[in-house]
Protein backbone atom coordinates (compact mmCIF):
# COMPACT_ATOMS: atom_id res chain seq x y z
CA UNK A 1 0.00 0.00 0.00
CA UNK A 2 1.33 3.09 -0.98
CA UNK A 3 0.18 6.62 0.88
CA UNK A 4 1.18 10.10 0.41
CA UNK A 5 0.59 13.46 1.83
CA UNK A 6 0.79 16.99 0.55
CA UNK A 7 -0.14 19.96 1.95
CA UNK A 8 -1.23 21.77 -1.67
CA UNK A 9 -2.17 25.06 -0.21
CA UNK A 10 -4.65 25.76 -2.66
CA UNK A 11 -6.20 22.20 -4.65
CA UNK A 12 -7.14 24.03 -7.42
CA UNK A 13 -3.96 26.13 -7.91
CA UNK A 14 -1.99 23.01 -7.70
CA UNK A 15 -4.42 20.59 -9.85
CA UNK A 16 -2.21 20.07 -12.54
CA UNK A 17 0.76 19.39 -10.20
CA UNK A 18 -1.80 16.73 -8.10
CA UNK A 19 -2.78 15.52 -11.47
CA UNK A 20 0.63 14.95 -13.09
CA UNK A 21 2.03 13.50 -10.00
CA UNK A 22 -1.02 10.64 -9.20
CA UNK A 23 -0.64 9.72 -12.98
CA UNK A 24 3.01 8.86 -12.73
CA UNK A 25 3.34 7.80 -9.07
CA UNK A 26 -0.30 6.16 -8.77
CA UNK A 27 -0.45 6.12 -5.04
CA UNK A 28 -3.56 4.21 -3.36
CA UNK A 29 -4.06 6.52 -1.24
CA UNK A 30 -3.07 10.77 -1.47
CA UNK A 31 -4.09 12.71 1.71
CA UNK A 32 -4.00 16.67 1.02
CA UNK A 33 -3.85 19.64 3.23
CA UNK A 34 -4.80 23.32 3.31
CA UNK A 35 -7.01 22.38 0.38
CA UNK A 36 -8.69 26.25 0.39
CA UNK A 37 -12.15 26.01 -1.19
CA UNK A 38 -15.70 25.62 -0.21
CA UNK A 39 -16.77 21.83 -0.94
CA UNK A 40 -19.52 23.17 -3.52
CA UNK A 41 -16.16 24.46 -5.80
CA UNK A 42 -13.81 21.61 -5.14
CA UNK A 43 -12.54 19.65 -8.27
CA UNK A 44 -14.01 16.30 -7.18
CA UNK A 45 -14.40 15.10 -11.21
CA UNK A 46 -11.18 16.02 -12.03
CA UNK A 47 -9.91 13.66 -9.21
CA UNK A 48 -12.64 10.77 -10.59
CA UNK A 49 -11.56 10.99 -13.81
CA UNK A 50 -8.29 10.39 -12.40
CA UNK A 51 -9.54 7.21 -10.74
CA UNK A 52 -10.01 8.30 -7.56
CA UNK A 53 -12.23 8.43 -4.95
CA UNK A 54 -12.36 11.33 -2.81
CA UNK A 55 -14.05 12.64 0.24
CA UNK A 56 -12.99 16.52 1.63
CA UNK A 57 -14.48 18.86 3.72
CA UNK A 58 -13.14 22.78 3.03
CA UNK A 59 -14.14 26.13 3.63
CA UNK A 60 -13.11 29.47 1.36
CA UNK A 61 -9.50 30.73 1.20
CA UNK A 62 -8.11 28.49 4.48
CA UNK A 63 -7.94 24.97 6.25
CA UNK A 64 -9.00 21.93 4.27
CA UNK A 65 -8.28 18.19 4.11
CA UNK A 66 -8.85 15.80 0.94
CA UNK A 67 -8.11 11.69 1.02
CA UNK A 68 -7.82 10.33 -2.34
CA UNK A 69 -8.22 6.69 -2.66
CA UNK A 70 -7.89 4.38 -5.23
CA UNK A 71 -10.53 2.31 -3.61
CA UNK A 72 -13.87 3.48 -1.92
CA UNK A 73 -13.10 3.47 1.94
CA UNK A 74 -14.96 1.17 4.22
CA UNK A 75 -15.28 4.09 6.71
CA UNK A 76 -15.22 7.85 6.53
CA UNK A 77 -14.99 9.83 9.60
CA UNK A 78 -15.29 13.91 9.32
CA UNK A 79 -13.48 15.36 12.20
CA UNK A 80 -13.15 14.90 16.00
CA UNK A 81 -16.79 14.70 16.44
CA UNK A 82 -19.80 14.96 15.03
CA UNK A 83 -21.68 18.35 15.24
CA UNK A 84 -20.32 21.87 16.33
CA UNK A 85 -16.88 22.33 16.84
CA UNK A 86 -15.74 19.06 14.70
CA UNK A 87 -12.71 20.34 12.99
CA UNK A 88 -13.61 18.40 10.11
CA UNK A 89 -11.58 20.89 7.90
CA UNK A 90 -8.56 19.85 9.65
CA UNK A 91 -9.00 15.95 10.32
CA UNK A 92 -10.36 13.13 7.93
CA UNK A 93 -10.20 9.59 8.44
CA UNK A 94 -10.49 6.58 5.78
CA UNK A 95 -10.00 3.04 6.58
CA UNK A 96 -9.11 1.56 3.38
CA UNK A 97 -7.39 -2.27 2.64
CA UNK A 98 -7.92 -2.20 6.07
CA UNK A 99 -5.52 0.07 7.11
CA UNK A 100 -7.42 3.39 9.31
CA UNK A 101 -5.35 6.45 7.77
CA UNK A 102 -5.76 9.87 9.96
CA UNK A 103 -5.51 12.79 7.71
CA UNK A 104 -4.37 15.72 9.72
CA UNK A 105 -3.90 20.04 9.15
CA UNK A 106 -2.48 20.70 12.74
CA UNK A 107 -3.29 24.47 13.42
CA UNK A 108 -0.09 26.64 12.75
CA UNK A 109 -0.06 28.25 16.39
CA UNK A 110 0.77 32.05 14.38
CA UNK A 111 2.98 33.20 17.44
CA UNK A 112 3.79 31.66 20.08
CA UNK A 113 2.62 34.44 22.63
CA UNK A 114 -0.44 33.80 20.93
CA UNK A 115 -4.69 32.49 21.66
CA UNK A 116 -3.42 31.05 18.52
CA UNK A 117 -0.52 29.30 20.07
CA UNK A 118 -2.51 27.63 23.43
CA UNK A 119 -5.31 26.86 20.33
CA UNK A 120 -2.71 24.73 18.74
CA UNK A 121 -1.21 23.00 22.34
CA UNK A 122 -5.03 22.52 23.40
CA UNK A 123 -5.63 20.25 20.00
CA UNK A 124 -2.69 18.31 20.22
CA UNK A 125 -4.54 17.15 23.91
CA UNK A 126 -7.68 16.91 21.85
CA UNK A 127 -5.99 14.62 19.28
CA UNK A 128 -4.31 12.23 22.05
CA UNK A 129 -8.40 11.64 23.18
CA UNK A 130 -9.05 11.28 19.99
CA UNK A 131 -6.58 8.54 19.02
CA UNK A 132 -7.12 7.07 22.65
CA UNK A 133 -10.73 6.38 20.72
CA UNK A 134 -9.90 5.25 17.54
CA UNK A 135 -6.75 3.02 18.37
CA UNK A 136 -8.11 -0.16 19.07
CA UNK A 137 -5.71 -3.62 19.54
CA UNK A 138 -3.80 -4.41 17.16
CA UNK A 139 -5.50 -2.58 13.92
CA UNK A 140 -2.87 -0.68 11.46
CA UNK A 141 -3.39 3.04 11.69
CA UNK A 142 -1.39 5.20 9.72
CA UNK A 143 -1.44 9.59 11.29
CA UNK A 144 -0.27 11.57 9.00
CA UNK A 145 -0.61 15.47 7.48
CA UNK A 146 0.81 18.91 7.95
CA UNK A 147 1.90 17.87 11.10
CA UNK A 148 3.32 21.65 11.55
CA UNK A 149 6.21 20.66 14.23
CA UNK A 150 9.70 19.84 13.23
CA UNK A 151 10.64 16.96 16.36
CA UNK A 152 14.40 17.58 16.73
CA UNK A 153 16.86 20.18 15.79
CA UNK A 154 18.16 18.12 12.85
CA UNK A 155 14.10 19.03 11.22
CA UNK A 156 14.76 22.42 10.99
CA UNK A 157 17.42 25.01 9.60
CA UNK A 158 18.62 26.97 11.97
CA UNK A 159 16.82 25.35 15.36
CA UNK A 160 19.13 28.04 17.58
CA UNK A 161 17.76 30.75 15.91
CA UNK A 162 13.57 29.12 15.75
CA UNK A 163 13.28 28.19 19.28
CA UNK A 164 10.48 30.43 19.21
CA UNK A 165 8.76 29.39 16.63
CA UNK A 166 5.45 27.88 17.14
CA UNK A 167 6.94 25.01 14.70
CA UNK A 168 9.78 24.35 16.90
CA UNK A 169 8.65 25.85 20.16
CA UNK A 170 9.43 23.39 23.39
CA UNK A 171 5.72 23.19 23.85
CA UNK A 172 4.79 22.55 20.83
CA UNK A 173 7.28 19.89 20.52
CA UNK A 174 6.65 18.28 23.40
CA UNK A 175 2.33 18.15 22.95
CA UNK A 176 3.44 16.32 19.79
CA UNK A 177 6.24 14.08 21.34
CA UNK A 178 3.47 13.13 23.87
CA UNK A 179 0.68 12.52 21.67
CA UNK A 180 3.08 10.20 19.41
CA UNK A 181 4.79 8.13 22.08
CA UNK A 182 3.17 4.81 22.42
CA UNK A 183 1.13 5.42 19.73
CA UNK A 184 2.86 6.13 16.50
CA UNK A 185 7.08 5.49 14.96
CA UNK A 186 7.53 8.20 12.43
CA UNK A 187 9.10 5.91 9.51
CA UNK A 188 11.10 8.89 7.92
CA UNK A 189 12.87 9.04 11.13
CA UNK A 190 12.79 5.48 11.40
CA UNK A 191 14.58 4.48 7.98
CA UNK A 192 16.32 7.30 8.28
CA UNK A 193 17.99 8.69 11.78
CA UNK A 194 20.62 11.28 10.41
CA UNK A 195 19.85 12.77 7.61
CA UNK A 196 19.03 15.78 6.48
CA UNK A 197 15.21 16.59 5.16
CA UNK A 198 13.05 19.30 4.83
CA UNK A 199 9.19 19.17 3.13
CA UNK A 200 8.76 22.85 3.43
CA UNK A 201 10.64 25.90 2.51
CA UNK A 202 9.13 29.03 2.39
CA UNK A 203 8.84 31.35 -0.65
CA UNK A 204 10.84 34.17 0.66
CA UNK A 205 14.89 34.47 0.74
CA UNK A 206 15.32 31.67 -1.31
CA UNK A 207 14.84 29.39 1.17
CA UNK A 208 14.53 26.15 -1.52
CA UNK A 209 17.43 27.38 -3.05
CA UNK A 210 19.45 27.95 -0.38
CA UNK A 211 17.72 24.87 1.70
CA UNK A 212 16.28 26.38 4.06
CA UNK A 213 13.32 24.20 5.34
CA UNK A 214 11.46 22.65 7.80
CA UNK A 215 10.37 18.76 8.26
CA UNK A 216 6.89 19.20 9.12
CA UNK A 217 5.03 17.09 6.83
CA UNK A 218 5.12 13.24 8.69
CA UNK A 219 3.81 9.70 7.69
CA UNK A 220 3.59 7.79 11.22
CA UNK A 221 2.25 4.58 11.53
CA UNK A 222 1.45 2.27 14.58
CA UNK A 223 4.57 0.26 15.55
CA UNK A 224 3.83 -3.31 14.22
CA UNK A 225 2.93 -1.48 10.52
CA UNK A 226 5.56 0.58 10.89
CA UNK A 227 7.85 -2.40 10.99
CA UNK A 228 6.20 -3.44 7.62
CA UNK A 229 6.90 0.14 5.74
CA UNK A 230 9.52 -0.44 2.82
CA UNK A 231 10.08 2.78 1.50
CA UNK A 232 9.81 6.69 2.29
CA UNK A 233 10.40 9.32 0.38
CA UNK A 234 10.76 12.85 0.25
CA UNK A 235 9.73 13.92 -3.23
CA UNK A 236 11.14 17.24 -4.09
CA UNK A 237 10.52 17.37 -7.90
CA UNK A 238 6.94 18.70 -6.97
CA UNK A 239 8.43 21.98 -5.15
CA UNK A 240 10.53 22.67 -8.38
CA UNK A 241 7.93 22.79 -10.67
CA UNK A 242 6.42 26.25 -11.81
CA UNK A 243 3.51 27.45 -9.08
CA UNK A 244 4.02 25.33 -6.86
CA UNK A 245 3.14 24.59 -2.79
CA UNK A 246 5.71 25.69 -0.15
CA UNK A 247 5.73 21.86 1.00
CA UNK A 248 6.29 19.04 -1.27
CA UNK A 249 5.03 15.58 -1.54
CA UNK A 250 5.95 12.78 1.05
CA UNK A 251 5.26 9.18 0.40
CA UNK A 252 5.26 5.16 1.87
CA UNK A 253 5.11 1.86 1.15
CA UNK A 254 3.64 -0.76 3.53
CA UNK A 255 4.05 -4.39 3.02
CA UNK A 256 0.33 -5.37 4.03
Amino acid sequence: MKVATFNCNSVRKRLPIILDWLRKEKPDLLALQETKVQDVDFPKKDFLAAGYVVNFRGMKSYNGVATLTREEPSEVIHGFNPGADSEDFRLLQTVVNGVRVINTYVPQGSDVESEKYQYKLEWFARLRKYFDRHLKGEEPIIWLGDLNVAPEPIDVANPERNVNDPCFHVDARREYKKTVEGRFVDVFRMKYPEKVQYTFWDFFRNAYERNRGWRIDHILATPELAERCTKVVVDVKPRELPSPSDHTIVWAKFKL
